[in-house]
């Protein structure tokens, strides 16, 4: 079966979670957040969380995980945290939980911000990967770079990429 035949079989509408990291937001200011929020609903999909969780790989752990088992998710989208200062653990937190990593997305990620901001994009990363059968992505805090990777990247293809991660 063509690439064709499998994105008209994967579901229209996923599960999706939302977690920001971050030591400054809280829910109401989420920007980048509550767009991915928004976006994934105009896609079709149900958000079925949203939390923001501090810069600490052991909650940004905790929070991932809880997230997958209670909310039954089919994706997480995880931005923030993904820079290159000792406080930006959150590749580092979650990176070790996956199961299979999706290395084309911050390779790609990487190319499109560099499209974007020029030199400036080595200093941010990106991730994706399955955990369990959920798949996670984890993108950059501002809302410039989730609005590239959900537009250009996650959104696209969501349904297909769900579907081949169970």
């Amino acid at each position: 079966m063509g690439v064709h035949e499998h994105r008209k079989s994967a579901p229209a509408s996923v599960g999706v979670g939302i977690l920001s990291v971050s030591s400054t937001r809280s829910l109401a200011d989420d920007e980048s957040g509550l767009w991915i929020a928004r976006q994934a609903e105009k896609e079709g999909h149900v958000v079925r969380f949203h939390q923001v969780v501090t810069d600490d790989v052991s909650a940004i752990r905790e929070s991932t995980l809880k997230a997958i088992r209670e909310h039954e998710l089919q994706a997480l989208l995880i931005t923030g945290g993904t820079g290159i200062t000792p406080k930006d653990v959150t590749i580092d937190a979650i990176k070790p939980l996956f199961v299979k990593e999706m290395t084309a997305f911050g390779a790609i990620f990487a190319q499109l911000s560099y499209e974007e901001i020029d030199a400036a994009a080595i200093l941010s990363r990106a991730a994706a990967g399955i955990i369990g059968q959920t798949v996670v992505f984890c993108m950059p805090g501002s809302k410039k770079a989730c609005q590239l990777a959900c537009k250009a990247l996650i959104f696209p293809d969501l349904g297909h990429v769900v579907a081949h991660a169970r």
